[in-house]
Formats: structure tokens, sequence, C-alpha cells
């Protein structure tokens, strides 16, 4: 709450003001444009599939030669029953058959963006954006997928690595040369204003520190439940077990006694990602490092895009990460390009 107003204070900026000019349709057609852009691949909507649902949609993914990639599907809206949050899914894997066959796979991207309403379409802030070029990222992961076993295709990777072509589609978001190919006001086409650009320019290091201490807390508490060797005991105080484990990144004062982290982690406990959270903080690194490539080759360049699709995204878990990562950068990771990134280095 204090966070809103002092960014309303300070940078004049909320996102609900900027909701007009990311509408659904356009953005959609952006994202996936992007990815044409890159890689050469096409969407073709294919409405004679059968859906799970009216509100989904279908579409053929093409190669750059016209070759069959996949099967792409959109869930954007909540509804009674859905899950929250956003993710990505295979509904098929890719994988080779023993005859050799190069069985395809179906994607699905789930969201629950604010649906549209009966005098204005679906309209997102610019971080319902990011989260959909987030789980785009994965879903070009699966799509690229070329392994012979189903387990060592796509997104099946390790933990610290699978963020890596996720977290690094979001960082278009912040490139006023993509921006400004869709932001447009639904109603006037009006592009979205210079004033307005500059504000989310000088806000993007908005809490950067904080974000970055809150992330390695989450890791910190993760770590500590998951390295526990001996029973605690039915007297434990799991408030201050928190309170203990996380201590060395918690900028700010304690929760209030009824608040707990841990009781609610359920990416740690029951979302696979248990002693593997850091893994998001360790993406962060890996995905500015890789933009970094394309900032210094062309944020655009299809050489550049060609070669993460080759070394990274087809790969799988054929290889270890670092080599596959080396591969496409030639080079191992730093923490600079984060660093610059979140505006503590110059």
């Amino acid at each position: 709450y204090w966070a809103q107003q002092y960014q309303r204070a300070y940078y004049e900026l909320d996102e609900e003001m900027l909701r007009p000019y990311f509408e659904l349709s356009r953005v959609s057609d952006a994202v996936f444009g992007l990815a044409t852009t890159l890689y050469g691949i096409h969407f073709t909507p294919r409405p004679d599939l059968p859906l799970y649902h009216p509100d989904v949609r279908a579409y053929e993914v093409t190669d750059a030669d016209g070759s069959y990639l996949g099967l792409l599907y959109t869930d954007f809206f909540p509804r009674e029953g859905k899950q929250s949050g956003a993710w990505m899914n295979n509904l098929q894997e890719q994988y080779h058959s023993a005859e050799g066959v190069d069985h395809r796979p179906h994607i699905v991207l789930v969201m629950n963006f604010t649906p549209p309403t009966e005098g204005h379409p679906a309209l997102l802030t610019p971080g319902e954006v990011r989260t959909f070029l987030h789980e785009f990222g994965h879903a070009l992961h699966g799509m690229f997928a070329s392994a012979r076993y189903s387990s060592l295709s796509g997104t099946n990777v390790v933990r610290d690595f699978v963020e890596l072509p996720s977290q690094l589609m979001e960082n278009w978001l912040d490139e006023r040369m993509w921006l400004l190919t869709f932001a447009r006001h639904y109603e006037s086409g009006e592009a979205l204003p210079e004033e307005l650009i500059q504000r989310m320019e000088q806000a993007r290091h908005f809490l950067v520190g904080y974000a970055a201490c809150r992330q390695l807390s989450f890791g910190y508490l993760d770590m500590a439940w998951h390295t526990i060797t001996e029973p605690l005991g039915e007297g434990l105080d799991t408030k201050a077990f928190e309170e203990q484990a996380w201590q060395r990144a918690v900028l700010l004062a304690p929760s209030p006694a009824p608040c707990q982290m841990s009781t609610s982690f359920g990416h740690i406990f029951s979302g696979g990602y248990a002693a593997g959270y850091y893994g998001y903080k360790w993406a962060e690194v890996l995905d500015a490092d890789a933009f970094a490539a394309f900032q210094e080759e062309g944020i655009f360049s299809r050489e550049t895009a060609g070669r993460f699709r080759r070394e990274v995204l087809s790969e799988g878990d054929k290889r270890d990460a670092e080599q596959l990562y080396e591969a496409f950068r030639g080079k191992a990771p730093t923490i600079d390009a984060l660093l610059r990134r979140d505006g503590v280095k110059a």
C-alpha cells in the first residue's frame, strides 16, 4: 500500500492509468510478432480444434520454413473453479518415438487477466504484459524442444535454469523500440505518450533493492526448511524459525505476529521448488547477462535469437545447463549485467 502511494507521489505513475494502452488482442499480436521477428515462427488461429472452454484459443505454430512446430493454447481469463496465478503447461511433451517420429508439443498458457466487459475489451497493466511475456518464454522453451526423450525435453531442466527463457522475454517490455510498436489507446488509437514512457523509465528501478532482498529472503527460508537434519519437535515456534532464517536479507521490520510466509509458501512445499527457490534469483543473473548479448548485437537480432534457440531452447536437459549457457554466450555469466539493469552499477 505504501509503495503504491510513494510511486504515485514521486513518479506520478500508477499502472492502472496505463491499462488503456495495453489491449489484450493487440498485446497478444505483439508478443507473437516478437517471436516471429526473433525466430521466424508463425501463429495461425485454429478455431476448428476442440477446446476445453469457450475462452480458450488454439494456434498452430510453424517454423520459418513452414514446418510444423506444435500447438499453442491460450487461456487468459479467470472463472469459477480455475486456479489463480499464471503458468505454462505441456498437454503433450515433445519426444521421438521408437520409430523415429518427432511428436511435437501441445502447450497451454494459462493466465487470470481482467476479462472484457460489455463496453470495454480486456485491458492489461504493464505488470500483466510482463507476466504474458514470462509465460510465453516458457512456451518457446517447450515449442522449440528437440529431444529423443520427453523427460529431457523442453522445460524439463534443472530448477535454477528453467526460468532463464521466461525471464529473458520480460526484458523486451522495457525496450521502447518494441513498446511503441503496439502500445496504443484502445479507443483513440493514440500511441503511448512520451510523457508516460518517460515516467515508466524513471520508475524502472523503483524498489529494485527491496525486491532483490525479498527474493533472497525467500531463498534463505526455503533452504532453512529443506536442510533440517533433525526433528525440531512439536513445540517448534515456526514464526521464530522463519524470522531467524531470513534475517540476513529482510530490510523492513518483522511482519506482524499472525503473519507467516512459510504456511502459504506453496512453491516450496507443493510447487516443485523445494530447496530450489534460489533459482529465480540465479535466473535473473542469467537473463540479464543473456539479454546483454541482444543489447550488444541488436535487440531484434535473428542471429542472436537463433543462437539462443540452438544452444538453449532446443536442447532441454541433454547437456549440463552451464555448458548450454556458455555455448550461447561464449563465456560464463557474471552479475554485472543484472547490476546495470537494476541501476546499481553504471
